[in-house]
């Protein structure tokens, strides 16, 4: 039996923002979301979109414009990724949270808003004036680190902290530190990397280079924390599942009584050796429940790098579904 679609014509009005944000530079965006309706005739002229076909894919269609339209008020921003995320359906995560506060963090060295995107990052940013101790954990590309390091230049840039002080444990991931060239703190620059990279974005080149040099700003490896008391700072623990027990509560007990502690890690990605406790996975156990401790857990919804980096990393935990 033959089934016959009807065919109809509508027409969408963007209102209430700029074309230029919706279509993109050379219709990028806008030759993106034809791409997927390919049953449509899709034409677009100044605000109006003309759009032709069944009128169940027109809805779809129509559904999918409301949301990229909803998207773009809501972030003031939207790139060619967002918009494939928003076509399959994966990037309405990012528009929940109600409640929840959208103010931007601070601005990047090339002027670019940094705020939070996705529910779990607005959750760090909203428990970070409640707590003391965040415990941030997920998979590689969620922002948890960036998010935490933004949250802390954010206090020290509104003066409520002197200081702030960046640590990861100095664990060999496939490479020995003892073949790599130059002295000790040359062989450990490469695992600290990604948190100046962090810095760079947030902090002007010449004063961040002061700020490293006086010791407004310190990145050091874990083992550096022992002995100190770190008060009126703001301290961020990254890569905290390559600390052993040991390790991670030496770094707890730091704490001054003016003090923020984030850590943040990924608790499926343990670079110990064989056989070895992750301290991470232990203080998970230890200090849930506690008040004034608050434990965040990221998932794939929340990664905010090339949209494959998501599939890579189910694909890598295919048993473990999205909390």
């Amino acid at each position: 039996m033959n089934i016959i679609q009807f065919m109809e014509e509508k027409t969408i009005y963007l209102e209430g923002i700029d074309p230029v944000d919706f279509f993109g530079v050379n219709n990028v965006r806008f030759n993106k979301l034809k791409e997927f309706f390919p049953n449509l005739n899709v034409v677009s002229r100044g605000n109006e979109i003309k759009v032709t076909g069944s009128s169940g894919e027109i809805a779809d269609f129509e559904g999918k414009v409301d949301l990229i339209i909803r998207y773009l008020n809501k972030f003031h921003s939207i790139n060619i990724h967002d918009i494939e995320e928003l076509l399959e359906g994966d990037a309405g995560y990012k528009m929940e949270s109600p409640g929840l506060k959208e103010d931007i963090l601070l601005y990047s060295e090339d002027g670019k808003a940094i705020r939070a995107l996705t529910v779990n990052q607005k959750q760090l940013v909203e428990d970070s004036g409640k707590n003391d101790l965040i415990i941030a954990v997920g998979p590689a590309g969620t922002g948890k680190t960036y998010t935490a390091i933004a949250i802390a230049v954010r206090a020290f840039k509104n003066r409520q902290i002197s200081r702030i002080i960046l640590t990861r444990p100095a664990v060999e991931a496939g490479e020995k530190l003892g073949f790599l060239p130059g002295d000790y703190k040359e062989k450990l620059d490469p695992y600290l990397q990604p948190l100046y990279d962090a810095l760079r974005d947030m902090i002007p080149a010449k004063r961040l280079i002061q700020f490293l040099e006086d010791g407004t700003i310190q990145i050091a490896p874990l083992a550096y924390m022992r002995g100190r008391t770190l008060d009126h700072a703001f301290v961020i623990l990254d890569e905290a599942q390559n600390a052993t027990p040991n390790q991670f509560k030496m770094f707890l007990t730091r704490m001054g009584p003016d003090a923020k502690f984030i850590v943040t890690g990924d608790d499926s990605q343990v670079d110990l050796p064989r056989g070895q406790e992750s301290g991470l996975i232990q203080a998970l156990k230890l200090l849930q429940g506690i008040n004034g401790i608050s434990i965040i857990r990221f998932d794939e919804r929340d990664i905010i790098r090339h949209r494959l980096v998501k599939h890579i990393v189910k694909a890598y935990n295919p048993g473990k579904e999205p909390e």
